[in-house]
């Protein structure tokens, strides 16, 4: 997730850097054509690469808006499993009989190698790599025979609970309280594989880029009778702020990619690390994830 910071310039240029040269090329291409044929080619007033460019910013603007709304909903998703998981253990300390702290503190530890497990899931990480310590053996091989890892570690949570259940240490009524917690869990899992698998229609930025080098191709013919000097740079730099936007709008609408611009998964995994720590009565809890410099991960 970007922050508040200064964003390095080189970042800004690797996003677009072979765009440049496509565009640099292109340019190019069309600048010596239009030269050479110039007695043939119709006469280009700059209303039409004009008109072009508005209708290359309409399209942005409604690309713009829909990905960040995916971005946002990811965002709120992750939201809703830091509350849903501060509530899942307050409801066991609150709810469970006293002298299960074992059993609590288990189920605990699972919940936040859950969160870290959804997290890596939605990367295409390996899930389980970095959770053996919250963890039992046992629960460890059971989920690595399941394709959804987090899925297994919330039905081993459901199975537990119906064990403390059937062994009279928690009333059906809490029981219920805490199941409908687990629900909104699985549906906020949910939720974040539905934005995961659903992509972005590519045809819509295929059309977004043909447009884009059609205005290439009209604004260098109606600027043909200029010097490649002066026409060159103008041409990159505005056909560079399209892509530019176009390259933001498609990293926002995949907020799952291990990009800087991507949900701050694993930093909100570790805030829920510490929160859960805290509320066993743990002293000896990690710190937050720190920034990587202009953005969190």
């Amino acid at each position: 997730m970007l922050l508040n910071k200064k964003i390095p310039f080189a970042y800004i240029i690797n996003k677009v850097k072979y765009q440049i040269i496509y565009v640099t090329v292109f340019s190019l291409l069309v600048y010596f054509l239009a030269n050479r044929y110039q007695e043939i080619l119709p006469n280009i007033q700059l209303g039409v690469p004009a008109f072009i460019g508005t209708a290359i910013s309409i399209l942005l603007s409604f690309k713009l808006n829909q990905s960040y709304d995916r971005w946002w909903e990811a965002r709120k998703i992750w939201g809703s499993i830091v509350n849903d998981s501060r509530s899942f253990v307050i409801q066991l300390q609150s709810f469970i009989k006293p002298g299960n702290e074992a059993a609590i503190k288990k189920i605990a530890y699972r919940q936040i190698a859950w969160c870290y497990v959804l997290g890596d899931a939605l990367r295409g990480k390996d899930p389980l790599k970095d959770v053996r310590e919250f963890i039992a053996q046992k629960d460890f091989d059971s989920a690595e025979r399941h394709k959804n890892k987090a899925l297994a570690l919330l039905q081993m949570h459901a199975r537990d609970l119906v064990d403390l259940r059937k062994d009279t240490q928690i009333e059906i009524f809490y029981h219920t309280q805490i199941d409908s917690t687990l629900v909104r869990l699985c549906e906020s899992m949910g939720k974040a594989e539905r934005i995961k698998s659903t992509v972005f229609p590519l045809t819509y930025r295929l059309f977004l880029l043909f447009a884009i080098y059609l205005f290439i191709t009209t604004f260098t013919i109606s600027l043909s009778d200029f010097e490649l000097y002066f026409q060159l740079p103008l041409s990159l730099l505005i056909s560079l702020i399209f892509l530019l936007l176009e390259k933001s709008a498609r990293h926002m609408q995949d907020p799952f990619e291990n990009r800087p611009t991507d949900t701050a998964m694993t930093a909100t995994a570790r805030n829920i690390e510490i929160n859960i720590r805290q509320l066993l009565g743990e002293e000896n809890v990690p710190a937050p994830y720190p920034a990587q410099g202009y953005y969190l991960m």
